[in-house]
């Protein structure tokens, strides 16, 4: 059996990928999970503290799509202004899952930044409120950006508020969207404003202390926290998770480093207050948003499976499109 290495740059994985197709993917991986048809341990770390940054290594395995791999990935918070490199890198590599030979080696940091978007909209397909047209996004970086992508595939987009401690950034994302996809989006002054009135709120920041209050989240409202993905991060204000639908997307993962981790630590919350995995609600195990008044609560750290079932895709689109540099065989 011959064992050929397809070698892809960020430029061919981007080429290759829609924000549909990663949606649709990430759905399906997230029902495989909830169908106990994955193998996917917690993410490991690495602390680079001098460096201001970790590395992380996250493998899985989807079982009954015979589709297995392993993302290395980094947040290093000092690369744009340092180094003028993003803050997220990543490398994915995939295996013949019958040999364990690697098939392939590809960037893992667009297909990281569109599977985190597209997993806020499966949620939202699934969590918010179908009348749902207003868009609150916290924080202004690369992230937001496909975060909007995304959500704009679900929700049918009236307008998009942006709030960043930077308000220059804000003002990019602002034109960036509206030359990207021809959305509209507005500037807040603060958190308060670009919160209160919306229906569906993203947080992307790396905040250690919560940024959103309580009292601004009214009823109906739909939550994606997506920037505590490390032990001491959080957004939100934990009295909000305590009257709140919490769905995560892994206990392990979620509760060592999700919004959930400081509440649970703190013992303001505990693992009865966490309603369903998303998995268990895409496979149908639990329903998800029930009434229009209940808030929604979806704690993401992004998931090994996300990345594989995504670079799979990829792999399997440049094989037969011929895309990238093989090299010949790696062990003869």
């Amino acid at each position: 059996m011959e064992s050929k290495l397809r070698i892809l740059n960020i430029r061919e994985v981007e080429q290759i990928l829609s924000m549909p197709d990663v949606i649709r993917l990430v759905e399906k991986a997230f029902g495989e999970k909830g169908r106990k048809k994955v193998q996917m341990p917690p993410k490991s770390y690495l602390y680079l503290s001098k460096f201001n940054g970790d590395l992380r290594v996250m493998p899985a395995y989807l079982e009954e799509l015979n589709q297995v791999g392993v993302k290395m990935v980094n947040a290093h918070l000092d690369n744009r202004s340092k180094y003028r490199l993003p803050t997220v890198l990543a490398s994915i590599m995939l295996f013949n899952p019958e040999t364990g030979a690697p098939i392939s080696l590809m960037d893992g940091t667009y297909i990281t930044a569109m599977r985190t978007a597209a997993a806020s909209a499966v949620a939202a397909k699934y969590l918010a409120r179908k009348d749902s047209k207003i868009l609150a996004v916290i924080g202004a970086g690369y992230q937001s950006l496909r975060q909007v992508e995304a959500l704009r595939e679900i929700m049918k987009l009236e307008s998009v508020r942006i709030f960043d401690i930077d308000s220059d950034r804000a003002e990019q994302l602002a034109i960036l969207l509206y030359d990207k996809f021809d959305i509209t989006a507005i500037p807040f002054a603060s958190v308060e404003e670009v919160v209160c009135g919306s229906d569906v709120l993203v947080t992307v920041t790396p905040s250690r202390k919560p940024i959103v209050k309580n009292g601004w989240i009214t009823e109906g409202m739909h939550i994606s926290a997506v920037g505590a993905d490390a032990p001491g991060k959080e957004e939100l204000e934990p009295e909000l998770l305590k009257r709140s639908r919490i769905v995560i997307d892994d206990w392990k993962q979620g509760s060592h480093g999700g919004e959930i981790n400081v509440p649970l630590s703190s013992g303001i919350i505990g693992k009865s207050n966490i309603y369903a995995d998303i998995g268990e609600i895409v496979a149908g195990i639990k329903p998800g948003r029930t009434s229009n008044k209940e808030i929604t609560i979806f704690d993401t750290t992004g998931l090994a499976i996300q990345d594989v079932i995504t670079a799979w895709h990829v792999y399997e689109v440049a094989e037969k499109k011929g895309i990238g540099i093989e090299l010949d065989q790696l062990y003869c």
